[in-house]
């Protein structure tokens, strides 16, 4: 059982839509505590999406992976360093920004079958999708900017 459906177990479409929005400024905020770093910066929504996962599920944190990358795409200061606008979603953050969305989505799916429960599990349920992230984030790095 996750956070929100233990404190709100009836979802309205106002709750979830709030919850969504919530989560999307929670993203975008972290976003601007950044490293910089060449091509990719490093950012604490590795972290934050975490918390998304572990608290809303798989459904609920996937639509606010969603909702970002939308707010985004329309023009936004969303994006790390306050940047926004469709080329950021095929540039090399590309990968990453995408991955976010299954990122949420598994974290959410192992905290509503289980891994939220204990400390070594609830490790499990954050850590392993933030490392599987950097899979597509990765590839699409690659075949956007190739290097040897």
């Amino acid at each position: 059982m996750t956070l929100t459906k233990a404190l709100l177990p009836a979802h309205s479409l106002p709750a979830r839509a709030a919850l969504v929005l919530a989560g999307s400024l929670l993203v975008a905020a972290s976003a601007q505590v950044s490293v910089p770093m060449f091509p990719v910066p490093m950012t604490l929504q590795t972290l934050a999406i975490s918390l998304i996962g572990l608290a809303y599920g798989a459904r609920l944190g996937a639509a606010t992976l969603l909702a970002y990358l939308a707010q985004g795409a329309i023009g936004l200061p969303v994006f790390a360093g306050g940047a926004g606008g469709a080329a950021h979603l095929v540039g090399p953050t590309g990968g990453f920004l995408f991955g976010f969305v299954a990122m949420a989505w598994l974290t959410g799916w192992l905290a509503e079958n289980g891994f939220g429960r204990g400390l070594v599990r609830l490790f499990v349920a954050a850590a392993v999708p933030a490392a599987l992230l950097f899979v597509p984030g990765v590839l699409w790095l690659w075949a956007a900017l190739p290097m040897d």
